[in-house]
């Protein structure tokens, strides 16, 4: 066993295998996949945080597939390790039940696997305990004609059930929009039941986040059952960042727009990159002066006394998320003026903080903002009087720099909200990343 490991993920099959290893590699730690466990050898693996190890298994017999866990698992368990993941397919194929029982049963104490059968940015979400690819049910995708492991539900709780000889217990979406606390006491109530399978509803990776901190914050020993995503979320909140080099250029991205489109860039975004980010809660910027300056202080202090770990960072108003949009008519008309006017309101607040964080902290050499209202907002407050065009970073993006103002020379990326898919803002971020280190 390599000794540095913190974090351990076992997979049905190798492309599961990196699929998850990719997005534990996008976080900036060491991750090596292992093909044959019989050659392990620390010294060809420096530095290393995670390892994920596939059992080639999904289309085998379920006592198999238990057995081949159960081994895996034996070979790395370790005191260090954080975050132990059952990685399972973004379609719920294979022996999902018999392999996290092979995980819980060889790992001990109790613990309660976490299953967040989730990956947003690919389309893959559940509501209600159903699992939609690309909003359709997953029955009536291909997965239920699949030729060794067809799957004729699209119900995640069903599927695990008949494989798993543990109670299952399920927190749907209702439960998540109510936050950490709750859905920690929902997680601590199963446990204390006996409740050894808990399967999470999510849409987003916002979703994603709080169901991570609730079970953290339940202190229930667990394992993650998921695609990827939920594992490297709690990776990031588990194990030591990675220093970035002081002196290396950061990143900030300020994103205003509360549109679809911006709103699915935003979560592959947070999804694939290692981000601090930081939610607005824009509504507290039209409840006053001072709750305006009180939620601005709050951001930026954020951002500035996490910031030395990180290489991006990101501030993103809570309105593009459906639960956090802000009624624009209901503010223009208790304070008798227009929507636009109240819209000014929470651009110019969020330019405030873009300016605030560029000020305080120099490493902070490249800007992306999205939506058009919040790049004039940020450019207005940073009196910049125009910009020199460098480049198009993809159709309807822009890369330049500042001419005049507080920031000479900044390099930017912008974009309108609508425009690109949903690698845009991802796109517009690693096209700065490449200037910036030129």
């Amino acid at each position: 066993m390599v000794h540095c490991v913190q974090c351990i993920v076992i997979a049905d099959d190798l492309t599961g295998a990196n699929a998850t290893g990719v997005l534990l590699k996008k976080i900036n730690y060491t991750t090596y996949t292992i093909l044959n466990v019989a050659h392990i050898d620390g010294n060809n693996m420096p530095d290393c945080d995670c390892i994920v190890y596939s059992t080639d298994s999904r289309a085998i017999g379920a006592d198999v597939a238990y057995s081949r866990v159960v081994e895996a698992v034996k070979l790395f368990k370790s005191n260090q390790v954080k975050v132990y993941s059952k990685r399972i397919d973004t379609t719920l194929r294979g022996n999902l039940g018999s392999e996290t029982d092979a995980m819980l049963d060889t790992l001990g104490g109790n613990r309660v696997a976490m299953i967040v059968p989730c990956f947003p940015s690919g389309g893959r979400i559940l509501v209600g305990g159903y699992l939609l690819v690309n909003a359709i049910p997953l029955h009536k995708t291909e997965v239920a004609v699949d030729p060794k492991t067809p799957v004729h539900t699209p119900v995640c709780a069903d599927l695990f059930a008949k494989q798993t000889k543990y109670p299952i217990g399920s927190i749907e979406i209702s439960d998540i929009m109510q936050g950490r606390r709750h859905i920690m006491a929902i997680i601590k109530d199963f446990a204390s039941r006996g409740v050894r399978n808990i399967v999470f509803d999510a849409v987003t990776q916002e979703d994603i986040d709080t169901i991570a901190d609730a079970v953290i914050a339940s202190e229930v020993p667990f394992i993650a059952v998921d695609p990827g995503v939920f594992t490297a979320t709690l990776a990031r909140l588990l194990m030591p960042v990675p220093q970035v080099e002081r002196d290396k250029p950061k990143i900030l991205v300020t994103v205003g727009s509360v549109n679809a489109i911006a709103r699915g860039q935003v979560e592959h975004f947070l999804a694939s990159q290692r981000v601090l980010n930081v939610f607005i809660e824009v509504v507290e910027f039209l409840e006053g002066a001072e709750r305006s300056e009180a939620e601005i202080s709050r951001v930026v202090s954020e951002v500035l006394n996490n910031c030395d770990k990180y290489e991006l960072c990101s501030v993103v108003g809570r309105g593009i998320m459906p639960d956090g949009r802000v009624g624009l008519d209901e503010y223009a008309e208790r304070y008798k003026c227009s929507a636009d006017e109240i819209s000014s309101m929470i651009n110019v607040a969020i330019a405030e903080i873009t300016y605030r964080i560029a000020k305080s902290d120099k490493n902070f050499k490249g800007f992306y903002t999205c939506g058009g209202d919040i790049t004039v907002a940020v450019c207005n407050r940073m009196k910049t009087f125009g910009f020199n065009l460098l480049g198009e970073v993809l159709p309807m993006a822009a890369y330049g720099e500042m001419i005049g103002g507080d920031f000479p020379g900044l390099k930017f990326a912008t974009k309108g909200g609508m425009v690109g898919d949903s690698s845009a803002l991802v796109e517009c971020v690693r096209y700065l990343r490449q200037q910036l280190s030129v």
